[in-house]
């Protein structure tokens, strides 16, 4: 019992220092006045409070580790910037990828666009990235030739997954053979899609060429004039007023050699005929495209609403109908005319091959006017009208897509079509854009032979 009753009288001792009253804290105030007494009962509290942080378990400090000292070499400097420029180029494939499959709508609510529009303007958006200010005849730069090179070899690589299903037959190890269903790239892809990449080298092919040549470019807002060197003073004229930026072509005192003249037809000749069969692929893949439902109910009830009076009459009433002969009537002098009247002549054939097609009738146009009657007057009208957009299109070879090309581009679903369709359009552009800066070239040297 006195054992139990020390410890007990230990305990409450302890617990008084460590707890100390409000009687023991309010001190008198005679011994307020001493100096002594207060340190003196400041000990004894830390004291206290030291014996009770004795008896908790401590933590050892945690060392870092020193820190260690850069040694790599120049070498290894290199590889380390080349790692993070390849994880920087993963991270925006990544990146431009996660754009396709939301279809461009970054919230991811599903608002976005489908996959074949997604992907076409891809491509439209990465042709203006690259070939954007191609505006001289010079080699494409290596990073944006590599640029083009990789990125549509990803776009592209969704057509090697685009089949189609035909009958064949499979053997077993018994002998026995079985009917299954195979599958085969499909028709209109392993056709067009390696035509347009053979086009597309021959293109990036003759960009390259252009190293070496007899002329070079400077800035027409510049009165640059070096001494060996004629500059034209004026745009020139068959070049459009609109396109005012683009860079003026500076020859020798003599002009080009015969040697590089003909090495510029022979070229400007190349790329011309690229650019008819990146026109005719382009046009054959919008043709096989659906027109939308919205396009063909917002569509007149006669063709004669959509073209006008006068052209329904000259389209109408002569045996003898020329195409040419009505545009020059017209007097078109401008691409955005000739854009007009080629909607408001596509929608008029539209109307007049509803009401030539028989009812409910599903096949192409090209199909069915083997099957009509010539005499028809809307089969008639709308062969005419057919011929006059393709007389629009060969004298405007840069006509921007009309109405119901861009309605179909935008309610396309299929995917295949799609790629196809861009791929040839970038292409055409970019023949285009070589055809008519050759074409400046060689007039301001018919130019300045001329002086």
């Amino acid at each position: 019992m006195s054992s139990m009753d020390s410890t007990s009288n230990c305990d409450e001792s302890s617990e008084s220092d460590l707890n100390p009253s409000q009687e023991d804290l309010a001190f008198p105030l005679s011994e307020a006045n001493s100096l002594f007494s207060l340190s003196k009962r400041l000990d004894e509290l830390l004291i206290s409070y030291e014996s009770l942080h004795k008896a908790w378990p401590l933590q050892e400090p945690v060392r870092l580790p020193a820190p260690v000292e850069n040694k790599l070499s120049v070498k290894d400097r290199a590889e380390v910037l080349d790692q993070r420029a390849a994880d920087n180029e993963v991270q925006g494939v990544r990146e431009r990828f996660s754009k396709l499959l939301l279809g461009e709508d970054m919230s991811g609510s599903g608002k976005g666009v489908s996959s074949a529009v997604a992907i076409s303007n891809a491509i439209t958006n990465l042709y203006a990235t690259v070939f954007g200010n191609c505006h001289k005849l010079e080699p494409l730069p290596v990073e944006k030739k590599i640029l083009w090179q990789r990125e549509m070899d990803c776009l592209l690589s969704v057509c090697d997954y685009i089949v189609e299903l035909f009958p064949s037959s499979q053997s077993l190890p018994d002998g026995t053979k079985l009917e299954v269903m195979a599958t085969r790239p499909r028709s209109d892809i392993s056709i067009n899609l390696p035509a347009l990449e053979k086009l597309d080298a021959m293109l990036l092919d003759m960009l390259d060429d252009f190293e070496k040549t007899e002329f070079w470019y400077i800035d027409e807002n510049k009165s640059l004039l070096q001494d060996n060197a004629v500059t034209p003073l004026v745009t020139t004229p068959h070049r459009s007023v609109d396109k005012w930026w683009l860079p003026v072509p500076s020859l020798p005192n003599t002009g080009l050699s015969e040697k590089a003249i003909k090495d510029l037809r022979q070229k400007r000749d190349c790329a011309y005929q690229i650019h008819k069969a990146a026109l005719a692929i382009n046009c054959a893949i919008l043709a096989e495209m659906e027109i939308p439902e919205s396009y063909i109910q917002a569509l007149p009830k006669s063709g004669r609403a959509c073209v006008g009076d006068s052209i329904y009459r000259y389209m109408s009433t002569l045996d003898r109908f020329s195409p040419e002969h009505l545009i020059d009537c017209l007097k078109i002098s401008s691409e955005h005319e000739a854009l007009a009247l080629a909607n408001c002549v596509e929608a008029a054939m539209y109307v007049w091959q509803r009401k030539a097609r028989p009812a409910r009738s599903k096949p192409s146009w090209s199909i069915v006017k083997e099957l009509m009657d010539a005499s028809d007057k809307n089969f008639v009208l709308a062969t005419r009208a057919e011929s006059v957009l393709l007389s629009l299109r060969n004298q405007f070879p840069s006509l921007p897509q009309s109405r119901v090309d861009t309605s179909k581009i935008q309610h396309n679903k299929d995917v295949g079509q799609a790629i196809l369709e861009s791929y040839s359009r970038v292409l055409e552009s970019l023949a285009h854009n070589i055809v008519s800066l050759i074409d400046d070239v060689l007039f301001t040297d018919a130019s300045v032979k001329q002086r």
